[in-house]
């Protein structure tokens, strides 16, 4: 059943039963949809057609799921845009995607008002707090019901763009519906899980992976703008939350947060955690913290929905550095460089097949088919299985170093340098070599109040790895250099004109 469909029926047979809280504010599923129903039909009735693409660029708040679900009511294409982003990208975005309706907040009108007059397929901008709420509150509009398709694009994800330009990912109808149906089954969601999101819902992990997924299920989302630690544990004390995501360097963050040992929150039942490895003595201490409450690893990539692997809270510890099994309706595969899969224990790249595969990259057909062959999709990430059945990513294709003929895979030299006490946080990047063509480089930010040197952190990697894996400089940082999912930007690190 598509999500919108879902949304109908729960809002018809429970209308009083609360769906999102945002900044001390509820709205009932039977508010949310009248909402989302006035939306889409304000968009036909400016002569939007199915498959139009209306974009929107928004804080996390209701409005946000408020305009992705009018998309799927209305039958338009949603394209959520990363709030962070320069006016020359929002522009590519724009322009590429042919967006012909835009909603944005109105804190991001300098940014938009450079792109006047230079998006022609463009024809509406509506800025939320002033329209936005004008129309959703008004007199109620029943939008036309259009048939929708398993195949139709139900929104486009751009690609954080790490290395080149950003691509569209092309999600349809299926594929939204099978990740919620895919997540809330892996996790056990029901009708009274509470999901503390925090991290952006422009991205997909955000709204594919908690929020649909809980709403399908009839439960409700407790919607923050941003990540902020002693905001973040009292709101999710407050609010009585199930399940909390947050990407390792949140998790580090709240650790080292003295409320969170004197918060109650025994309605805690799940912590889930992904878009970067999470070091054992970090997962130890969650657990140490929280006994009670189970953590599950999250792994899917946005041409997934996203959704490969889980590793859930039976293995977290005895299996560190696995993202788990494959989920329910997909499989995957270790496959060598002709497509083959690889026995058990061999390297090579994992690919993924299952309902929630994309449909493709808009636009780009030749990227489509490198990336999609035969049904599965190549995720460009190298992994093993173990004897268990149980997947681990060995790294990147593009992250992995190669020194003097031996691979250096940087998450494993990662993992070493989490071990060391004062370190917050670390990434290792190839950087440069006259002789070997590549070296290591680790950049290390330090726990406040914490001091390390150079030399001490070398002692300690070559009492852990091979001479060839040991960084050969290391440089200290206050922060890492991020994108809005949390993943490191390494492209970044490995240029340090741009630190």
């Amino acid at each position: 059943m598509f999500i919108a469909e879902k949304l109908k029926i729960i809002s018809e047979a429970y209308p009083e039963r609360v769906i999102t809280s945002f900044n001390g504010k509820e709205l009932s599923y039977g508010e949310f949809y009248r909402k989302a129903e006035n939306l889409a039909g304000h968009f036909q009735d400016l002569g939007y057609v199915k498959d139009d693409i209306l974009a929107f660029c928004l804080m996390n708040s209701d409005s946000f799921l408020i305009g992705y679900y009018a998309c799927q009511i209305g039958g338009f294409t949603a394209l959520p845009i990363n709030t962070k982003l320069t006016a020359p990208e929002m522009n590519y975005i724009l322009a590429h995607s042919e967006a012909k309706g835009l909603i944005y907040d109105e804190r991001l009108a300098s940014v938009f008002d450079l792109l006047e007059g230079k998006l022609p397929a463009l024809q509406h901008k509506m800025v939320t707090n002033r329209e936005f709420e004008a129309i959703i509150d008004g007199e109620r509009r029943h939008a036309e019901r259009r048939e929708a398709l398993d195949a139709d694009t139900a929104v486009v994800f751009y690609t954080s763009g790490t290395t080149g330009r950003p691509k569209g990912v092309m999600l349809t109808n299926r594929n939204v519906a099978a990740i919620a149906e895919i997540w809330s089954e892996s996790m056990e969601m029901d009708q009274d899980d509470r999901m503390h999101i925090v991290a952006p819902l422009f991205h997909c992990a955000a709204s594919h992976v908690f929020s649909i997924p809980v709403i399908y299920q009839g439960g409700m989302v407790i919607i923050e703008e941003a990540f902020s630690p002693e905001a973040t544990i009292r709101t999710m004390e407050q609010q009585r939350a199930t399940i909390f995501f947050g990407v390792p360097a949140m998790y580090s963050i709240l650790l080292n947060t003295p409320l969170l040992e004197k918060a109650e929150l025994s309605n805690l039942r799940l912590l889930c955690y992904g878009a970067a490895p999470m070091p054992y003595e970090l997962v130890k201490k969650v657990k140490a913290l929280f006994p009670d409450v189970n953590v599950q690893n999250l792994y899917g990539q946005t041409e997934n929905s996203p959704g490969a692997t889980t590793l859930k809270d039976q293995h977290a510890l005895s299996k560190i550095g696995s993202v788990g099994e494959p989920l329910p309706q997909t499989e995957v595969q270790v496959m060598d460089e002709f497509g083959k899969p690889l026995p058990t224990g061999q390297v090579g790249e994992i690919a993924v097949k299952g309902p929630q595969v994309m449909k493709g990259y808009l636009k780009n057909e030749e990227e489509t088919a490198r990336t999609i062959k035969d049904g599965w999709m190549y995720s460009g990430d190298l992994g093993r299985f173990d004897e268990d059945g149980l997947l681990y990513i060995v790294d990147r294709k593009k992250d992995m170093i190669i020194r003097g003929g031996e691979n250096v895979y940087p998450v494993e030299v990662e993992e070493v340098l989490y071990a060391i006490r004062e370190v917050l946080e670390a990434a290792v990047v190839g950087i440069p070599h006259e002789i070997y063509g590549e070296v290591a480089k680790a950049y290390i930010v330090l726990k406040e109040g914490n001091k390390l040197t150079e030399q001490a952190v070398i002692d300690f990697c070559k009492s852990q790895l091979a001479s060839f894996k040991i960084p050969a400089a290391i440089e200290f940082l206050d922060t890492l250099p991020r994108n809005a999912s949390g993943k490191v930007l390494k492209t970044i690190l490995r240029d340090p004109v741009n630190i």
